[in-house]
């Protein structure tokens, strides 16, 4: 079995509080993998030391078996390994291809070309279309991002995400305010785009968790209580007792 990501005790402390704590982690290459757990339990925080927006107090983090424990941010986004935010995270006053496009320039370097000429960033229009065109919004290709309904927003963030090309995507809360359906589109999203790449998303709506999940981690109090599947997981009295509740439908 191949694992893309593995962490080894992974731990966060802040001044006394301990996040995480001795989190040892498997993602296997091509999976959805579901991190779940109650408010506090360190779902996003995990997110924050795998993408290194904070740094590990110990621990190891590995991914395809090297060590990128001490890596800088940015590196690890070059790797691959790419995420999205609970909070919109485009630009409002731009249209959606503007968005995408922005995204797309990163092939070019270490600069992004907002001063240079309309044909040179027109070279970039075909594929931000074929990109929006993938999550639905090719009708919506002109609108300001500011115009667009929230699930529609929430699409063209992934539409950007996809535009660095990742090997890994990483969603935090990808349907938190949405309604059912928007839920749904974005579900359907989120499975296609699953087929070449691997996704680590952490979700509350169970319903969405159980149909898209192939494997689930249970995190409460900084800790993993379980891992496996949706069906082993709801049939866990510790994890019932700890988040799913013995009530859950």
């Amino acid at each position: 079995m191949e694992y893309l990501i593995e962490t080894e005790h992974l731990t966060k402390e802040f001044a006394g509080f301990v996040a995480v704590k001795d989190v040892s982690l498997k993602i296997r290459k091509g999976s959805i993998h579901a991190l779940i757990g109650p408010n506090g339990a360190g779902k996003t925080t995990c997110f924050n030391l795998l993408t290194k927006f904070i740094k590990p107090s110990t621990g190891r983090i590995k991914y395809k078996g090297n060590d990128i424990t001490h890596m800088p941010a940015a590196d690890i986004a070059r790797l691959g390994i790419v995420r999205s935010f609970q909070i919109s995270a485009v630009f409002p006053r731009m249209s959606a291809l503007q968005n995408v496009r922005v995204a797309l320039q990163r092939r070019r370097g270490g600069s992004f070309d907002f001063w240079r000429s309309k044909a040179i960033l027109d070279g970039f229009n075909a594929r931000a279309e074929e990109l929006l065109d993938d999550v639905g919004l090719k009708e919506y290709t002109h609108t300001l991002a500011k115009e667009l309904p929230y699930g529609r927003k929430r699409a063209l963030e992934i539409a950007t995400t996809l535009a660095l090309d990742p090997e890994m995507l990483l969603l935090d809360e990808p349907m938190a305010g949405m309604g059912q359906d928007d839920i749904v589109r974005v579900s359907r999203l989120i499975k296609q785009i699953s087929k070449d790449r691997t996704v680590l998303m952490v979700e509350h709506n169970l319903n969405v968790v159980a149909e898209l999940s192939d494997e689930i981690t249970v995190l409460t109090r900084g800790q993993i209580l379980a891992t496996g599947s949706y069906e082993e997981l709801s049939n866990d009295p510790k994890v019932q007792d700890a988040y799913l509740g013995a009530g859950h439908d």
